[in-house]
């Protein structure tokens, strides 16, 4: 089973660039997005109809907003944490026969650390979503989690310590998350591979440098553990600010 995660930062946008080519050709069971950046109607998307699509709209115009796009029907789709939407459109839940998806966009801290408090109190709302979830059946975490978890995460450690996306507080919240019982995909399969990365900004050259962040996650329960195959980044891909994180799991056993 393959699962794609592509933070877009505008869905729209990223249609010009590329992203139905990408999206054919990856051939994915499951294809999340975050930061679609549109409204209901502001967009008919040339994919494969056998895909069922699931969107969650921030209510702010050109903001914001998650989808998933699976060929397997789910159980059950909810919008949100605590209730059945969300003003930011940020979460989208999918129920499987043996798994959640969970797919999100994890509020930014911003430049001036003016969200931090805000980011940090929603981080321990998401972090009781998921282990209640969990308590039920194993949890598949995707999307833009706006945090460099470790040193290795970003080019310029030393330079950003204290930066949004690279505070103690960030960091911390995203060690607890793991010590609750998931997994980081792509770093428990190459604990000591640098330079891999998901994010760069637009300043001149700097994706060409490879001077970037690893934002941009696959993690699952540790009792999926033995169902992974594969976890990858594909750098390569253009489109966005940030590019596509692919995971590959096993079927359950009967």
């Amino acid at each position: 089973m393959k699962l794609v995660s592509w933070n877009v930062n505008g869905l729209r946008a990223c249609v010009n660039k590329g992203f139905i080519d990408y999206f054919a050709q990856t051939d994915a069971d499951i294809f999340c997005v975050q930061e679609t950046k549109l409204q209901a109607g502001q967009i008919e998307l040339g994919i494969d109809p056998s895909y069922k699509q699931y969107w969650n709209y921030a209510e702010k115009k050109g903001y914001s907003g998650t989808a998933v796009f699976t060929r397997l029907a789910p159980l059950s789709v909810r919008y949100g944490l605590e209730e059945d939407a969300e003003p930011e459109g940020r979460v989208i839940t999918l129920e499987f026969a043996d798994f959640y998806l969970v797919n999100v966009y994890t509020p930014n801290a911003r430049r001036d650390l003016c969200r931090l408090d805000y980011r940090l109190e929603w981080e321990e709302r998401f972090r009781r979503y998921v282990l209640e979830l969990d308590a039920r059946k194993p949890v598949v975490v995707c999307g833009d989690l706006n945090v460099a978890h470790q040193e290795i995460d970003l080019k310029n450690a030393k330079g950003n310590r204290g930066n949004s996306g690279f505070t103690a507080e960030e960091r911390e919240k995203m060690t607890l998350l793991l010590e609750s019982g998931f997994l980081d995909t792509f770093r428990h399969l190459y604990p000591d591979r640098a330079d891999a990365y998901t994010w760069w900004s637009n300043m001149p050259k700097v994706r060409e440098r490879n001077v970037g962040w690893r934002i941009d996650y696959f993690l699952i329960s540790s009792r999926l553990s033995p169902r992974l195959q594969a976890a990858g980044i594909d750098a390569a891909v253009l489109g966005s600010d940030h590019c596509p994180v692919v995971l590959e799991l096993s079927q359950a056993a009967e």
